[in-house]
């Protein structure tokens, strides 16, 4: 097909791969997405604290203005002025706390979760970049297609100007002819307008200007699904879409969050032990010279949380209610995932049979439009009838086009549609280009 499949060049030009490879170091989106999976591997490591031993240091100083009246008859008052200094550590094992205990597991998941996202963040960027890509290839091959509909159109024009002219054809043909360039001129415009915006899109994605892309070789091949089975599809994607990971670890996280509200209902047993060094100035007449105290304390430490005002009970039931509302989001997920997986499996299916159509089309439009201009020529079909057929052959070309592009991103959606989607798949695809 002119245009759709590029002929080699020696113009060098970006490929899809590159193009994602760009995206995947400047896109702003999956910059985010790592971001916040650098921030999840410390979940980890704040869930264990939990379980660690905690120390802490405290000291003070401090200046005591003291008076003392006795209520003895003639005793007198008894005044002093003097420092006191403390300095102390505590250190506390929790033994046993089942809400820390809970915590950790619940940093364990959320650790896992923040892996399945930053991969479901992955597979985005592939289908956006690819689908950046093969907009800007199809806005760019509509605007050849127009501008070439329309040199057409001008030199249909011309000829029915010149026929009318001489009289060999009637007003309506010129009339007929301008109006078909005039539109095509309107189309154009509107064209060239989406093609900037389409390059803005993709550049958006990568960071920087959008440079050319490589167009389809001819190297192009149609295959089905493998396996051709869309039971199967479906049934992987119910199981392994990375969103639907993503909800499952959601739910366990969930259930995790109602053990660990019940766990404020358990008792907490600590080992605590404390060192105390402390010392008081001479300031008293029953403390002459001062004094230095150290004291050494170890022992355990029960607490048995009775009543709260009903705040754990609370937090048990808003737990669950959350808990239901993950079981609810999970259940959609695996839908979502099976929905996708269909329509996935049906874009290739059917766009290989659209594309073969469209090829069979595109060849049948052309012997129409040669044999229009020949029945023309002899005087069996009029100047519209050509234009007609003119419009019938760009108009497959471009349905053409559109057919293949979304054929290549179907065959990308439903590796993803399954959790498989990666950059080896680009690899495919961008071995059908040519640079």
């Amino acid at each position: 097909m002119a245009g759709l499949f590029a002929a080699a060049t020696p113009a060098w030009s970006a490929d899809l791969l590159e193009i994602y490879r760009q995206a995947r170091d400047a896109d702003a989106v999956y910059a985010a997405a790592r971001a916040a999976w650098a921030a999840a591997q410390e979940k980890l490591v704040q869930g264990r604290a939990g379980l660690l031993p905690q120390a802490n240091l405290s000291a003070s100083t401090q200046y005591n203005d003291r008076e003392v009246r006795f209520r003895t008859p003639g005793a007198g008052v008894s005044e002093g002025n003097y420092n006191s200094n403390s300095v102390g550590v505590t250190l506390t094992q929790p033994l046993y706390r089942k809400q820390n205990l809970v915590a950790y597991e619940q940093s364990k998941t959320q650790v896992e979760q923040a892996d399945a996202q930053l991969a479901l963040a992955g597979q985005d960027l592939i289908l956006r970049a690819s689908q950046a890509y093969f907009d800007v290839l199809l806005a760019s091959f509509n605007v050849e297609v127009v501008a070439a509909q329309k040199a057409a159109f001008a030199e249909q024009l011309a000829q029915a100007k010149r026929n009318f002219e001489v009289g060999t054809a009637t007003i309506t043909d010129a009339n007929d002819a301008q109006a078909r360039y005039d539109l095509t001129v309107a189309q154009e415009i509107a064209l060239q307008n989406d093609l900037e915006i389409k390059r803005r899109q993709l550049a958006q994605i990568i960071g920087r200007t959008a440079p050319d892309i490589a167009k389809l070789g001819k190297k192009l091949q149609l295959a089905p699904p493998t396996p051709n089975a869309i039971g199967q599809w479906v049934e992987q994607a119910v199981r392994a879409n990375l969103q639907v990971v993503v909800s499952e670890t959601a739910l366990t996280l969930a259930q995790q969050e109602v053990e660990r509200n019940k766990g404020g209902h358990h008792p907490t047993l600590d080992v605590v032990a404390s060192y105390t060094d402390s010392g008081s100035g001479a300031g008293l007449q029953t403390n002459v010279g001062g004094n230095d105290t150290t004291n050494a304390i170890i022992g355990l430490q029960l607490a048995l949380p009775i009543y709260q005002g009903g705040a754990t009970s609370s937090r048990v039931r808003e737990a669950l209610a959350n808990q239901d509302r993950a079981r609810q989001d999970l259940e959609n997920a695996r839908r979502s995932a099976e929905l996708a997986a269909r329509q996935a499996f049906l874009g290739v299916t059917n766009g290989m049979a659209q594309v073969k159509a469209f090829q069979a089309a595109e060849v049948s439009s052309q012997s129409s439009l040669d044999s229009t201009r020949l029945g023309r020529d002899v005087g069996v079909r009029t100047q519209v009838d050509v234009l007609n057929a003119q419009q019938q052959l760009f108009s497959t070309r471009r349905d053409l086009a559109q057919a293949v592009y979304n054929y290549l991103l179907s065959l990308l959606r439903l590796k993803a549609a399954v959790g498989t989607l990666s950059e080896d798949d680009l690899v495919r695809i961008n071995a059908w280009l040519v640079r």
